[in-house]
């Protein structure tokens, strides 16, 4: 039997714990990022049905003195809900791996996968930024840890270097996906009586599409920087138009931002507000803009999510000198570029379509 340890002792060992626990904190990002690029997701996925760790080891194609290593691997992932041990004998002597809700969506060829998110976000060009987190933090000159460590802004260095250009496309694609897929189906409400809209940052077009096929009778604009538009072609109601958001937008009954006011300062932010409101009817005209983006909440209850929320809101300040916001922030940015009012209509998860009239 154990020893009883006094209140004290407990109250270290916890902290020692805790302090423990978010050191690790890379260990199940790392973990994930190994079975995909093993492609461990799609290997369960083809083979149809639970796997033992000798037929996932097999098929893996590696030395097999490491299947001890593929049982660890797949043990922290289990812990972490991306996969599930089930019995494949009746007597539950044999069990198998499969797949959850969450690691199907790190399939390659699904249609609304995450893998795209997960590459960028931990690819070590990535990561090296948050190593100059501190340096930044110290000086005077750069706007975000990412120049710090790059010597250039996030946007700059993807206009410049092909690579960043492709994974941050190819991500912001598949998240866009996935938003768009429930956006068409649940929240058509915000597309009605709308003739024209303008997807402004709309990247490759992939919201764009989803809406111009859910409603082929509304003309829909993609705008984005020129180098990111490039040698993309539109049809009869999709139209492609390179610029800058914060010198003009094309003109429609409504704008949709979708991420893209996150990226910004609060001032850089109001900036592009004032454009968009510029290039919209009035609101009795059934002019607005149309936001997705994130509102920080602070709902106890929903621990995880928050978690998230403040996660993403670090990689906006060590990357492009953005944030993510509470309700009572947006709606200051939205009446000081001369906006009337806004609508919270939808909730997306971690994320809120908000409409915001002028």
């Amino acid at each position: 039997m154990e020893s009883p340890i006094g209140e004290q002792s407990i109250e270290l060992l916890q902290a020692q714990a805790h302090v423990w626990n978010n050191t690790f904190n890379y260990v199940n990002s790392m973990s994930l990022k190994c079975a995909t690029q093993l492609g461990i997701p799609d290997i369960i996925h083809r083979h149809g049905k639970p796997m033992t760790l000798q037929e996932l080891v097999d098929a893996l194609h590696i030395n097999k003195a490491k299947a001890q290593a593929v049982y660890r691997l797949m043990r922290i992932l289990i812990h972490s809900g991306f996969f599930v041990e089930e019995k494949i004998s009746e007597d539950g002597s044999n069990m198998g791996y499969w797949l959850t809700q969450d690691s199907r969506l790190l399939l390659k060829d699904d249609a609304l996968s995450a893998l795209p998110f997960l590459q960028i976000l931990l690819d070590p060009l990535l990561i090296k930024p948050w190593h100059h987190m501190s340096e930044w933090f110290k000086n005077n000159e750069d706007s975000s840890a990412f120049e710090t460590a790059y010597g250039r802004t996030f946007w700059d260095y993807g206009s410049q270097e092909p690579k960043m250009n492709h994974l941050f496309n190819k991500a912001m694609a598949s998240d866009t996906q996935l938003v768009s897929n429930v956006v068409t189906r649940d929240c058509r409400l915000v597309f009605e009586k709308l003739k024209s809209i303008v997807d402004v940052g709309g990247g490759t077009g992939s919201m764009a599409k989803a809406i111009v096929d859910s409603l082929p009778d509304l003309q829909c604009v993609v705008f984005d920087l020129p180098h990111v538009i490039a040698g993309l072609e539109g049809t009869k109601n999709l139209t492609y138009i390179g610029g800058n958001m914060f010198e003009s937008i094309p003109q429609a009954d409504a704008l949709m931002l979708k991420c893209i006011l996150h990226d910004w300062s609060d001032e850089d932010a109001v900036k592009i507000l004032k454009k968009c409101k510029e290039a919209i009817p009035s609101k009795e005209n059934g002019g607005k803009v149309i936001i997705v983006d994130m509102i920080v909440r602070n709902k106890k209850e929903d621990h995880e999510g928050i978690e998230t929320q403040l996660f993403y809101d670090m990689c906006m300040m060590v990357f492009a000198n953005g944030r993510e916001r509470t309700e009572k922030e947006w709606a200051k940015l939205f009446f000081d570029a001369g906006f009337t009012g806004y609508k919270i209509v939808c909730g997306l998860g971690l994320r809120s379509i908000i409409e915001v009239y002028p």
